[in-house]
């Protein structure tokens, strides 16, 4: 068994070796819990969960860390300005602690909708400050920290290995755009451990520590987290592109300035979700949620195939028409499990060999999908090793193909009757009227086709 990945440290493909036999470690940045994740957050989740189901294909044990940042994620990245959970409290009327917990569950319910596996460990920064706490110590101990009047900060200059994920030399590391300028602070690219609460008002969230109270930098929740319920290395560490310049590199940082050893040996990152060809940010308004994907008819398994259907690394454009046909290939998908028959069959071991060789090559999930498709399409397998082989696709795949072998839509008495009226009016070309009905029929969670045959009914997916 070879399972290769594009690892981001180093620019190069590697063959997963896992430091403890059978066994893999992965730590995924998970969601800031300051507002709802959008569907830019959840290609990183979709990405990290696939590559997960496919260690467990492979026969591997994993144990997936994905954190929940309920604290210290300042705005902008940078090291000024407040807290971003602070800013949404304030906004609000609520406490941080409340608006953690309104988002936490939402993301929880984002997550089940998309059939993400629930985390082996799901940690809270908030519940590891001592882990942080400590962690920073040791920094301060080997000399790579020094403090300014705001707060705790890590001595990039101190770390020559400091960009090596990124490429950037420190030089390069401009004051701008994610590093705020701060004229305390050594080095543009020097970030915040610690900070310490303003003077005279109290925080929603803050702590006690050997420098003052406060709250702990965004980075470092990450490396303290690691190392407690992975270890130091560990085997992957997965996020966003978005995190390789910044959050990651110094991530790296803590990890090797306080334990001398690197944090992953492997660093997986997904590429963007672009919005109609450009950037997707809560400024433009395009950060859509799956709500918003819902209001149009989308569903969350359909969004999840729809980025099954591009390869992790590169960009995918997010338009309603190329998800609305992610969503027709989806719901055929469905349809043929629907016409299968559930039963005792084998499974086509030439397929399955050549989809698990396509996720094994660094998660070619557009391959395996082809695979999958040449199931459905194939003239020379029966039904019963087709509904066999597929569901056996899924465990990868995670589409929850399984649910429907064998299940004919059900229509609601209701539902049929609104069905029944509009082949009426569209005999009579009331077609005003038969618009009006598909819209009462789609209000209650199904879809019309029309066709040759008459109309079909299908379940909003």
């Amino acid at each position: 068994m070879s399972i290769r990945l594009f690892n981001t440290l180093g620019r190069k493909m590697v063959d997963l070796e896992p430091i403890h036999t059978g066994k893999v470690g992965i730590y995924t940045c998970g969601l800031t819990v300051y507002g709802r994740g959008h569907i830019g957050n959840f290609r990183s989740f979709i990405f990290a969960d696939t590559l997960r189901r496919t260690l467990l294909m492979s026969g591997l044990q994993v144990t997936h860390v994905v954190n929940i940042t309920d604290v210290g994620h300042l705005v902008g990245d940078g090291d000024d300005g407040e807290d971003k959970m602070s800013v949404t409290a304030a906004k609000t009327g609520k406490t941080a602690w409340d608006i953690a917990k309104e988002f936490t569950d939402l993301y929880h319910a984002d997550a089940l909708a998309l059939n993400l596996l629930k985390p082996t460990i799901e940690p809270k920064a908030t519940d590891h400050i001592a882990e942080q706490i400590a962690m920073i110590e040791a920094m301060e101990t080997k000399g790579f920290t020094y403090r300014t009047t705001d707060g705790i900060y890590f001595d990039t200059a101190k770390l020559p290995s400091y960009g090596q994920l990124s490429g950037q030399k420190m030089e390069e590391k401009e004051e701008g755009a994610r590093i705020g300028f701060n004229a305390e602070k050594r080095q543009s690219s020097d970030f915040a451990l610690w900070k310490f609460s303003p003077q005279g008002a109290k925080r929603h969230m803050e702590w006690p520590s050997p420098w003052g109270v406060g709250f702990p930098g965004w980075h470092i929740e990450c490396s303290a987290m690691a190392e407690k319920y992975l270890g130091v290395p560990f085997d992957i560490h997965t996020g966003g592109v978005d995190h390789i310049a910044v959050h990651h590199e110094n991530e790296i940082a803590q990890t090797v300035a306080a334990r001398g050893v690197a944090e992953a040996n492997i660093w997986l990152h997904n590429e963007f979700v672009q919005i109609d060809g450009g950037k997707m940010s809560k400024s433009l308004g395009n950060t859509y949620s799956l709500d918003d994907l819902r209001a149009h008819d989308v569903s969350p398994l359909s969004y999840r195939y729809f980025v099954l259907s591009a390869s992790y690394r590169s960009p995918i454009n997010f338009t309603f028409e190329s998800v609305g046909a992610a969503q027709n290939a989806y719901s055929n998908l469905v349809d043929f499990m629907r016409d299968l028959s559930p039963g005792a069959g084998n499974v086509d071991e030439v397929a399955m060999g050549e989809f698990l060789a396509a996720l094994q090559d660094d998660l070619n999930t557009p391959q395996a999908l082809a695979v999958l498709w040449g199931v459905v399409k194939s003239a020379e397998l029966d039904g019963a090793v087709k509904a066999e082989t597929l569901k056996a696709m899924d465990v990868a795949l995670g589409l929850g193909l399984a649910d429907y072998i064998g299940k004919p839509v059900v229509i609601p008495a209701d539902v049929q009757v609104l069905v029944d009226a509009r082949a009426e009016v569209r005999a009579a070309k009331d077609w005003k009227r038969s618009d009006e009905i598909r819209d009462e029929i789609a209000a209650k969670g199904f879809i019309v086709e029309d066709g040759p045959a008459g109309q079909k009914i299908k379940e909003r997916r």
